[in-house]
């Protein structure tokens, strides 16, 4: 019961826990909250291109497994980078979009798009100038405020296929 005797409603707040009026912060919630800040804010920097944001972002340890690019060995900052790069060189234009955004304690997920034009070679493609629209998922293990793993996966067959790098499947080609 309120002060006035009237019933007081239970309420949810997100990031907050309690009932009435005596709400306290979640700590818990706060780290997940600022942990998707924290791949909001690395998104926006590989879309502005500014790598050099990264260093307070990312950790100097990152890795990154994707099956998808079972080639590209990425144990540290400096390999994503050089690794951003080269993407940069395929395809100039790319913009990565968020579409979904999970996180339970360390760990943040994501399901976004992957969007531009192959105007540069794609490790052994060369460029098409073809569109690229496609669909990924990721996990990205956050420690000591930065991102310290990362799971990337996506239809690259699809992708391939999509530009004329490979025939599609049943055509014969």
């Amino acid at each position: 019961m309120g002060a006035e005797g009237k019933e007081v409603p239970l309420v949810h707040r997100p990031g907050q826990i309690g009932i009435g009026g005596g709400y306290a912060m979640n700590p818990e919630s706060d780290a997940v909250n600022r942990n998707k800040v924290l791949v909001r804010r690395f998104v926006a920097a590989m879309n502005a291109r500014d790598l050099d944001a990264l260093d307070d972002l990312v950790a100097a340890d990152v890795v990154r497994h994707c099956p998808a690019t079972p080639d590209v060995v990425v144990t540290n900052l400096e390999q994503f980078k050089e690794f951003l790069r080269q993407d940069l060189r395929g395809v100039p234009d790319s913009v990565v979009g968020i579409q979904m955004m999970v996180a339970d304690a360390d760990l943040v997920g994501l399901w976004a798009t992957y969007r531009g034009t192959q105007d540069g070679p794609m490790g052994p493609f060369p460029a098409t100038g073809g569109a690229i629209d496609v669909e990924f998922a990721s996990i990205l293990r956050i420690a000591n405020e930065r991102i310290a793993e990362m799971w990337v996966v996506w239809d690259n067959l699809g992708m391939l296929i999509g530009l004329g790098h490979l025939a599609p499947p049943g055509s014969g080609a």
